[in-house]
């Protein structure tokens, strides 16, 4: 194995600017990088930064074989994001259009914790520490 590894999740949504934006206001997301998709002004790709972490957004081309969550019927895969006030975030997230799947506890694993389908339908357990 190398030293130079880098893995970057991509979550592909319909609208890349909109899911931007979400994930600006709700989680403090950094954008670092934007590439365009053609002449429509439609980025093919939006970096963003949390803390440390990289992740990118783009939007669904079913001839690429990038799908949505919405497409696919529901996502496969749980982001997990370690925040300062679970509570917090969750609200935010709820304010700007997301679902409670499980809301946010004590959790007997000691941790507060608890999922949300954000509106794109990803799947994120928001974690921190109890309260």
């Amino acid at each position: 194995m190398t030293s130079s590894i880098r893995f970057i999740p991509r979550l592909i949504v319909p609208d890349p600017d909109r899911a931007s934006a979400f994930y600006h206001d709700v989680l403090g997301a950094e954008e670092v990088f934007r590439a365009p998709l053609g002449d429509d002004g439609r980025p093919s790709v939006v970096e963003h930064r949390i803390g440390g972490s990289p992740f990118r957004v783009s939007p669904a081309v079913s001839s690429w074989g990038w799908l949505s969550p919405s497409d696919l019927g529901g996502s496969a895969v749980l982001l997990e994001i370690e925040v300062d006030d679970p509570d917090a975030v969750g609200e935010r997230m709820v304010e700007h259009g997301s679902e409670v799947l499980v809301p946010i506890e004590n959790r007997p694993y000691g941790k507060r914790s608890g999922r949300i389908r954000d509106p794109f339908g990803h799947l994120w357990i928001i974690t921190g520490d109890l309260r």
